[in-house]
This record gives C-alpha cells, sequence and structure tokens, in this order.
C-alpha cells in the first residue's frame, strides 16, 4: 500500500486559521475542501429544510390525516442500525403525535429484505390500515402490490437507489428518487424517516392539532439520528454532519435515549466523551449483532424504551450477541483466508467467496473485511435459511462491500443485463449490496462479477492507496491536539485524520498475542505508539520485528489507562 498526502489550499487553510480555528484542524479541513468556519457551524437551523424533500409534506398529509382518524399504522422497519433507528425515530414522534402506531421487523433469514408480499402477508394478520417503511421499501414493486389487494395504505421512506420501476406506493419519500432535488442525496434511511416527522410536526402545527399544548421536541431524537447515520457509513455531507453533531450534542450533555446510553454503558465508554468511533464501532455493532444472529425487535426495543433498568438488560444481551458475532466472523475470516492464500495468481478486479458453513448474518462484515484486505470490491455468500415450506431451499444470500471507483449496484445491474435469470434479486448503493441467487449458479455468477467489475473500474483504483494529512510538527503531538481532533465529526467521505512521517524504531514488543507496542523518535522526541492487529492468528508471532527506521501513517490517539490520559500513535500503516 502506498501512502500519500492529501492535497489542500493554503488559502483556505490561512483563512480558517484567521477565524480562530486551530492549526492542525485548519490543514485538515482545507484537505477535505472546507473554505470557511461558516461550514463548521453545525447548529440545527442550518440543516436543509423538509420541504425541500420530494413528497415529504404529501407523506406528513397522509401521516396526520392517519392521526386524526386514529388508524392504525404499522412500521415495517430493516433488520440494521440504520432502520432499527429510523424505526425507533417513527415509533418515538409518531406516539408522541398520539397516533397509534406498532411495529414489525422481517425476519432476515425467512424472509429476506424488504416488503415481500410474504411479510405483507404476515403484517396483515395486525390489521394495519397504513404500512410505513423505514430504510427499505423502493424496491418492493410486488409487496406494495400485494398490500393494495388488502386495502392497505403504504408509504415508503426509503434512501436506497431505486431500480427501473418503482412501487405503486400511496406516497414514496426518497432523496435519491427520480424528479427529487433535496441537495443531500446522502440521508440514511433515519434521515429521511427524521424529515418526514419534521414535516408531520408542521403540518400537525398547520391543523391546530397542539392546541395550547407544548408541541413534541424532534431533538430529543437526534442521538438515535446520529447513531443510524454514522452506522450506515453513508457519506457525512454538510447535513448529515449536522445531523451527527446535534445527536453527540445530546449524548455528551447527558439526554441521550436510555437505550443509546446503556450500549455505550456495557462497552465501558462514557456518553459524556461520545464520539462518531462511538456510534460506528461500539454502538452500532452491537445495535446490528441483534439483526445479525437473532430479532432486530430486541435492538428496537432497547432505543425505544424510556426505562434504563430494562435498556442496561437489553444492551447486556445485545452485548453477548455481538461477541458471539465476533467469535463466528473471526471463524469464517480464516476460511476466507485460507481460500486467499491459494489464489495461484493474483486477484483479478473483484472476487466472491462462498462456503457451505458460512452464516448468512455475518457474510456482510466479512466482505469488509475482505475488501480491506485484498482491496477489491468482494460478495460473500451463505445458504438462505429454508424458510416456510423449504421456500429457500437451493439459494444463496450474499452481501458486498466495494472500494472508491466502483459502484457495487450498477455492477450488479451489468450482470443481470448480460446475464438475464442469474440474479434473483438485488439491491443496494455505491458502497454496499447484496443480492439473492441459486446456489448452483455460484461459479458462472462470480466469474460474471469479476468481468464485469473488470469492465467497470480503472486498473489504478485497484492499486491500494492510503490518503494521509501529511506530517505533523513533534510540537502538536500533545494530548490536547488528540482530544479536540476526537471531538470533531468525522465518518464516511470525511475521513478521520491520517498523519504520517519518518521515525526511528526505539523500541518495540508483543502485547495481547496480536498487538505490537512501540517506541518511535522524531526529531529527538519520543512517542509511545501501537499496532493493532500487527501479527496474523495463527503466526506464532512471527514478523515482528520492524527496521530502525520507518515510514508509518498513523492517527493521534488519546490512551486511557487507570484513569490517566496520555496521547498515543495508533499506526494504521507501514510503508515497505
Amino acid at each position: 500500500m502506498k501512502i500519500v498526502v492529501r492535497p489542500y489550499a493554503e488559502a483556505d487553510q490561512r483563512a480558517l486559521e484567521r477565524a480562530g480555528v486551530h492549526p492542525v484542524l485548519a490543514r485538515v479541513y482545507a484537505a477535505r475542501r472546507i473554505r470557511s468556519s461558516d461550514e463548521l457551524a453545525y447548529d440545527s437551523s442550518r440543516l436543509l429544510p423538509p420541504a425541500l424533500l420530494a413528497n415529504a409534506e404529501q407523506a406528513a398529509a397522509l401521516l396526520a390525516d392517519a392521526v386524526a382518524a386514529r388508524r392504525r399504522i404499522l412500521i415495517v422497519a430493516d433488520y440494521d442500525a440504520d432502520g432499527a433507528t429510523a424505526c425507533a425515530v417513527g415509533v418515538r414522534a409518531l406516539r408522541a403525535f398520539g397516533a397509534e402506531v406498532d411495529y414489525l421487523v422481517p425476519d432476515r433469514f425467512a424472509l429476506g429484505y424488504g416488503l415481500s408480499p410474504e411479510l405483507v402477508d404476515l403484517a396483515a394478520a395486525r390489521r394495519p390500515q397504513l404500512l410505513v417503511t423505514v430504510d427499505n421499501g423502493i424496491a418492493s414493486v410486488e409487496g406494495v402490490a400485494r398490500a393494495r389487494e388488502l386495502g392497505i395504505a403504504t408509504l415508503i421512506t426509503d434512501h436506497h437507489l431505486p431500480g427501473p420501476e418503482l412501487p405503486r406506493a400511496d406516497c414514496i419519500v426518497n432523496p435519491n428518487q427520480p424528479a427529487c432535488a433535496f441537495p443531500s442525496k446522502a440521508l440514511a434511511g433515519v434521515g429521511v424517516m427524521f424529515y418526514v416527522m419534521l414535516a408531520l410536526r408542521a403540518e400537525l402545527r398547520r391543523r391546530g392539532a397542539f392546541g395550547a399544548g407544548a408541541e413534541p421536541n424532534l431533538g430529543t431524537l437526534a442521538d438515535l439520528v446520529a447513531l443510524g447515520t454514522v452506522a450506515d457509513v453513508v457519506p457525512l455531507d454538510a447535513n448529515n454532519r449536522i445531523l451527527v453533531a446535534q445527536g453527540l450534542r445530546r449524548l455528551r450533555a447527558g439526554r441521550g435515549a436510555p437505550g443509546l446510553n446503556a450500549l455505550l454503558q456495557i462497552a465501558g465508554r462514557a456518553a459524556a466523551q461520545a464520539t462518531g468511533f462511538d456510534l460506528g464501532f461500539v454502538a452500532g455493532p452491537r445495535l446490528n449483532a441483534a439483526g445479525r444472529l437473532a430479532d432486530m425487535s430486541l435492538g428496537v426495543e432497547c432505543l425505544i424504551t424510556d426505562d434504563p433498568a430494562r435498556a442496561a438488560n437489553i444492551a447486556q444481551q445485545l452485548d453477548q450477541l455481538n461477541r458471539e458475532r465476533r467469535r463466528i466472523e473471526g471463524e469464517m475470516l480464516e476460511e476466507a483466508l485460507k481460500a486467499v492464500a491459494g489464489f495461484t495468481q493474483a486477484p483479478g478486479a473483484a472476487a466472491a467467496f462462498f462456503e457451505p458453513g458460512w452464516h448468512q448474518g455475518v457474510v456482510g462484515i466479512l466482505a469488509s473485511r475482505l475488501r480491506e484486505r485484498l482491496h477489491r470490491p468482494v460478495l460473500c455468500f451463505a445458504r438462505a435459511d429454508q424458510g416456510a415450506g423449504g421456500a429457500h431451499a437451493g439459494l444463496l444470500r450474499g452481501s458486498g462491500r466495494s472500494i472508491a471507483g466502483l459502484h457495487l449496484r450498477d455492477c450488479l445491474d451489468l450482470v443481470t443485463k448480460r446475464e438475464p435469470g442469474l440474479v434473483l434479486r438485488f439491491g443496494g448503493h455505491a458502497q454496499a449490496a447484496g443480492l439473492t441467487l441459486r446456489e448452483r449458479d455460484f461459479e458462472r455468477f462470480a466469474s460474471a462479477f469479476e468481468r464485469a467489475a473488470a469492465d467497470m473500474i480503472a486498473p489504478e483504483a485497484l492499486a491500494p492507496v492510503l490518503e494521509t494529512d501529511g506530517e505533523l510538527d513533534p510540537a502538536h503531538v500533545t494530548l490536547g491536539v488528540a482530544q479536540l481532533l476526537e471531538e470533531q465529526i468525522w465518518g464516511q467521505g470525511f475521513p478521520q485524520p491520517v498523519f504520517c512521517d519518518t521515525f526511528a524504531v526505539e523500541t518495540q514488543r508483543l502485547v495481547g498475542e496480536r498487538h505490537l507496542k512501540l517506541r518511535l523518535v522524531k526529531d529527538g522526541r519520543r512517542f509511545d505508539a501501537i499496532r493493532f492487529n500487527a501479527i496474523e492468528r495463527g503466526s506464532g508471532g512471527h514478523g515482528t520485528a520492524l527496521a530502525g527506521r520507518i515510514r508509518a501513517a498513523y492517527r493521534l490517539t488519546v490512551n486511557e489507562f487507570n484513569g490517566l490520559k496520555n496521547v498515543q500513535l495508533n499506526v494504521e500503516h507501514i510503508e515497505t
């Protein structure tokens, strides 16, 4: 992997410094195309107005009519963190508005993704009068048609890319649907639902529904919106950064939802110092574990309860599921790496993997791990659970992750055009996608996928590159600067700073069997550093020795041990 330095405009850096931005942050922000400190003012008043989101006002009217008529509303959620938070936002807000609302999360193993006809039949047993999808539905043509047959109205809220045919729903709210001019196409599913709730509050206000009483404060949902936005790894454009900043502000002030607080607490993280890392890599995976291994209803219940004791109990269950998920993932990764080691030649432009014993709920995260190792778009497959009556026998369910330079959903679309009938179902977006195919077709699909990727991706995109923010003056390697960096809003498309420098290696030792503890020296100053997971499983600790001088890419972090905080360099990569 080659270490490169992000370019930036010195004029932008100087302008930010003149506005009072710390010099390190000024350079980092300039490299992310920030030109004015106004772009870093994350006040809620700067959010894009709901009126710009196509059909949001129509959705608000539909929901307001349902609230006034006491119609039964059923939210149909997705089984990941985005779907769970979107569901929780909808349930909490609609109940605050006086709606009669419940939710349903499909069994991902029996029913798969989205509002399928089978799921509509299951939902019909609850006698809903309005189905509201969150983080799904844009591809549910048949499911919406089935709802129409049963006389059930449908409101689709989603953010995934639409297919060639839109469902004939009563209303669709999706920033990525045709003719929607909403400037932020990067809204997560929870963001879309939050915007619909903002539009609904405005509609109820217009109708005088709140009377002389105080209207519900939707700002209380900001932490859940932030969690879903970060966990779904959508690009953090300006609007999404505001949503995340508002949520973190609420968490740090001690006003977070009991369930989110409990998820952080069980992981040993303090809500008062919550960061985007805590949302994406602490709370998010524990919430996702329910959808991967069990029932995401457990995750939704964690987020909608106001009882701290109940929240703590559910968080403990989610933590246990996440430990099991990590165990399964580790075993699957070892199997996949053995397959990679058996390659007789370098992998092509993309790769697909399948093992009969793999767990369907973990293939997505496995694909992410392999994508990082191979720097290739990767799809991983597991056998689908057979479902009622063996309906899914002989099928594989796959999940994929891509790299910059290949739009994964468009690649799958090309495969389906070249070989009609090969892929039974697919959906997703640029960086992640899911699909279903017949097990007997796996080898044919793997070849077709690799060919389509090779035709779409530029050869230079397959060369792994690590973008950094250049050298860091030793005077700025301080606890204060590390804390300042951690407090900022970072995420997909707005990456956390990574610096690069050349160091002398003074000492190195193995800790925790797999991690390399280092003492590095630059310009006469010594720095504590660590490289996590430096040693592969089963290597016996071989290959730990580093040369006397190294060029390293690293993050500046805060290390806390026995109540004491110190600055530490977390080494991401060592250039050889």
